[in-house]
């Protein structure tokens, strides 16, 4: 595309009215059509405000006038591969530019044909369809994306916003379109028993796909192919997300990478979490760290592995351990369960502020008691939260090695209220599913195994491990208490059909700005160990624990 002179001569043409409503039809050579409904066309004169037009400058809320004329204004110019035209049209002229440039420089994205669909407020939804072509191959490109149009500061001119995902959904800041020969070769995924694993059967695994390719993609046995890919900028490789293949256009000799994963599990794990918005789930083999099974319902970002929220109570499970051990609780001795507690300057309280009066330790948790956690407090070191997460369950160290990019949970050291906080999973403590199942699976185990994807045979990478075990007898009264909880405590509706030797913790954890907390469920049974969250939904236990325990029963 480029910067492209205007052509001469356009052929004059009578707008279509469609449905009563009339479409802008733009033509250009070597471009497709380009139709804008709603009405309204911008100048694309592409000149400033007068001096008067800027010291009047306009506020208010867009009139669908002009959020159509600016839509229209920067929509028509990139199609014509005018970029300096479109880039003009948006709030950030700079940026616009560098990458409008390389979609038709580095993507080699000709033909271009962009079509909008029905404005909803500011925003302007639009399809893509064009041609990727690299030398003498030729292969047709078509996807969804959208603009919002907000006033420019300054002089409140409409502007399309800024921002990489105009151009292509997939992009994020600093990361851009390539086309060409991979360096990375194709891979082909196997399941534990030797099954294909694709996106077509397993719709969540997109994520975990792209990681074993780029982790594995040039050990495999492989050759590379040509593709139209997104390649991850730093900001992006920060977070460790996978470069990703947009569109194939000739196809490289896959390498075949063997995973962890049980296809009967990871096909009831994909179909358990479409039934909740946002839900994530895992599920691995307590005894030697397998995964068995990871399935998020949101296709996009892989929560079950490399997710970072609070974790709630279900992180009552470690603390509890902490406590048994340092001799502030044990199973069945008295221990308190007020309706509120305080320290630090902050007043704790338990859901519905009940409270336990003359219970057990085994009451508390198996009730859930927050102020049980929290009363200890005083009694413990800033620290020693932090050190028992590292030293006995393995997390907070960023050292693991899954196969694929993970976090490995983060339990910083804190003060006063945050500390104490900590205690009950809020605080700064931040897990995700694949964390917890793996707590839950070092209580079964009676120690710390590093959960992995790919087997660290296949690579001679050197798994995770913890520097000290729990005793026996706090092993045994973590089982104990989990068990409770799973039979009688707050997990026991979700665990009612799964037998055998079982144990389950719930947890709901509150975020800024939501009605409803994120819902935690972690659990074992037998030599399974399993965990889930279903964000903004509610309490564990309805939420997130129907999801495990149907895995937990299948896999038994």
């Amino acid at each position: 595309m480029g910067n492209r002179k205007r052509v001469a001569e356009r052929r004059k043409t009578n707008p279509a009215v469609l449905g009563g409503v009339i479409a802008v039809v733009v033509g250009g050579a070597g471009f497709g059509a380009y139709a804008l409904f709603g009405g309204g066309s911008g100048t694309g004169d592409g000149t400033r405000t007068s001096a008067t037009q800027q010291a009047k400058a306009k506020s208010g809320p867009l009139s669908a006038a002009e959020v159509t004329a600016a839509a229209d204004r920067f929509l028509t110019a990139w199609q014509q591969g005018e970029v300096s035209e479109a880039a003009d049209a948006t709030d950030d002229p700079e940026a616009a530019t560098a990458l409008l440039t390389g979609y038709a420089e580095d993507a080699r994205v000709k033909d271009v044909t962009l079509t909008a669909g029905a404005r909803t407020g500011a925003e302007v939804p639009f399809s893509v369809k064009g041609t990727v072509a690299y030398k003498k191959i030729a292969e047709p490109l078509a996807y969804d994306s959208k603009l919002t149009v907000v006033r420019r500061d300054g002089d409140g001119e409409p502007r399309v916003a800024w921002q990489p995902t105009v151009v292509h959904p997939d992009l994020k800041d600093g990361d851009k379109l390539v086309a060409g020969e991979t360096d990375t070769p194709p891979i082909k995924a196997l399941d534990r028993d030797g099954g294909e694993l694709t996106t077509g059967t397993y719709p969540s695994l997109g994520p975990v796909l792209d990681g074993l390719r780029e982790k594995y993609g040039k050990t495999a046995g492989g050759e590379a192919g040509i593709e139209l890919r997104v390649v991850r900028g730093k900001e992006s490789k920060k977070a460790e997300a996978s470069d990703k293949t947009v569109l194939e256009l000739s196809k490289g000799i896959p390498g075949t990478v063997k995973t962890t994963l049980d296809p009967k599990l990871q096909a009831a794990a994909e179909e358990q979490v479409a039934k909740k918005a946002k839900a994530s789930v895992v599920v691995m083999r307590a005894s030697t760290g397998e995964i068995l099974a990871a399935a998020n319902s949101s296709r996009g970002f892989n929560t079950a592995f490399q997710g970072s929220l609070a974790p709630g109570s279900t992180f009552k499970v470690l603390t509890a351990s902490l406590l048994i051990e340092k001799g502030l609780a044990s199973i069945d001795e008295k221990h308190p369960c007020p309706k509120y507690s305080s320290y630090g300057g902050w007043k704790f309280q338990n859901l519905d502020k009940f409270e336990i009066k003359g219970g057990t330790f085994r009451d508390s948790f198996g009730a859930s008691c927050n102020t049980a956690f929290i009363s200890q407090a005083p009694e413990l070191k800033d620290d020693d939260l932090t050190r028992q997460a590292q030293q006995v369950f393995g997390l907070s160290r960023d050292d693991w090695q899954i196969g694929i990019p993970s976090f490995d949970g983060s339990v910083p050291v804190q003060k006063d209220a945050p500390m104490a906080a900590s205690l009950i999973g809020q605080g700064g403590v931040r897990m995700n599913p694949l964390n917890m199942a793996s707590v839950s699976a070092t209580v079964k185990a009676g120690e710390f195994h590093q959960p992995y994807l790919v087997s660290p045979e296949v690579d001679g990478r050197k798994l995770a491990t913890a520097s000290r075990t729990m005793s026996a007898g706090t092993v045994t009264q973590l089982r104990q208490l989990m068990s409770y909880t799973a039979t009688s405590g707050t997990a026991a509706t979700a665990m009612a059909g799964v037998s055998g030797d079982k144990g389950a913790k719930t947890g709901s954890a509150e975020v800024d700005g939501q009605k409803k907390p994120n819902g935690w469920f972690t659990a074992y049974r037998g030599d399974l160990a399993a965990a889930g969250v279903v964000q903004a939904a509610g309490h564990g236990g309805k939420t997130a624990g129907p999801i495990v325990a149907s895995l937990l029963k299948l896999g038994g």
